[in-house]
């Protein structure tokens, strides 16, 4: 997959107030371009939280030539998170008016933002039908959304461990995140992307209790010493991924996106959730992980109950939310029937 750049020409307004000029949305797309009347089936590619367009890189086992989701065989894309430091507009992008990062004075992005983004990229590239979508976590908010706000477009859908409305006990998780990014003093002064470095590194820890579960932890983080002193082993794994994930990533875009996750709700404006998912006329798929703590499975069979005709999957791991991540032969078992 190669990326790309677009660029609106205009204004873009923000569903919680506010407005950007020149919005910037990177994607990647399958190598040989999209051209008017291409006869290849399109497949998009939602992302989660603090990945990126570069779906090859982190779904390596499902994405590319020869694999479920074929490069090749498809038109394959998929478009950066507005708010993401990889490309698109967010709080890491220069604000025309300082000639410095916005920091946190980016306009606070939702879902619909996401989603209304990421269908300008589609317009651009001249796509009218979107033949299968598949998103996990936020992708699979993003998913669901679009298959609502433009039901003409979306032909069939995947929603993996998502739910149709931010819950507290995920809105709990995010705010704890923000607290840590705010507890580090050098994150309120925004001197530059830096700021927040150590307090990324314990929201990072944070999420990733949330992602695993107790027999993914125990799987893989028992001490080799069966006469240690003290439990070292989980807490410098801990310590680690913190360090990655600011190696790659900066405060900023971290507690935007967590703001975004806490917009999720399907049925704003929409005279409730189960309302917005019976207007849903794609063909859905909704696939659910047994261990998955941060979007337990009663939240997916409650979107395949309400969602006419859809089938409800469930997957078997150990390492709760991140399955989506690692569970790839479950997967491909459920999707490639399911392949246009």
């Amino acid at each position: 997959m190669i990326k790309h750049e677009y660029i609106h020409n205009g204004i873009f307004e923000f569903e919680a107030g506010g407005s950007v000029s020149g919005l910037k949305v990177a994607y990647h797309a399958s190598e040989r371009p999209w051209q008017a009347g291409d006869e290849r089936k399109v497949i998009w590619i939602c992302h989660a939280l603090t990945a990126n367009s570069d779906a090859e890189d982190w779904w390596p086992e499902l994405v590319g030539p020869g694999k479920l989701f074929d490069t090749e065989k498809y038109f394959v894309v998929c478009a950066n998170m507005l708010g993401s430091p990889y490309g698109s507009s967010g709080p890491s992008t220069l604000n025309p008016e300082t000639g410095k990062p916005y920091f946190l004075d980016f306009p606070r992005i939702t879902v619909r933002d996401i989603v209304r983004a990421n269908d300008l990229v589609r317009e651009h590239l001249g796509i009218d039908r979107i033949h299968f979508m598949v998103g996990g976590s936020i992708g699979g908010f993003q998913s669901l959304e679009w298959s609502i706000m433009r039901p003409e477009v979306i032909e069939k859908a995947v929603y993996i461990a998502c739910g149709a409305r931010v819950t507290p006990w995920l809105s709990a998780f995010n705010e704890s995140m923000r607290m840590a990014l705010e507890a580090d003093p050098t994150f309120r002064e925004a001197k530059d992307l830096k700021g927040g470095e150590a307090g990324l590194r314990c929201a990072r820890s944070i999420a990733l209790i949330s992602y695993r579960s107790y027999a993914g932890y125990n799987a893989t983080q028992w001490e080799k010493d069966e006469d240690c002193l003290f439990a070292e082993r989980s807490g410098s794994y801990q310590r680690y991924q913190g360090k990655k994930l600011s190696d790659r990533f900066d405060a900023y875009s971290y507690y935007y996106l967590c703001g975004s996750v806490d917009s999720n709700n399907v049925g704003r404006r929409r005279g409730g959730v189960e309302k917005a998912l019976e207007s849903i006329r794609t063909e859905c798929t909704v696939i659910g992980i047994d261990s998955d703590r941060l979007f337990p499975v009663e939240e997916q069979k409650f979107i395949a109950e309400h969602v006419p005709g859809a089938v409800y999957h469930e997957i078997t791991s150990k390492f709760g939310h991140d399955g989506f991540l690692l569970e790839n032969d479950q997967l491909t078992q459920i999707i490639e029937p399911l392949l246009p």
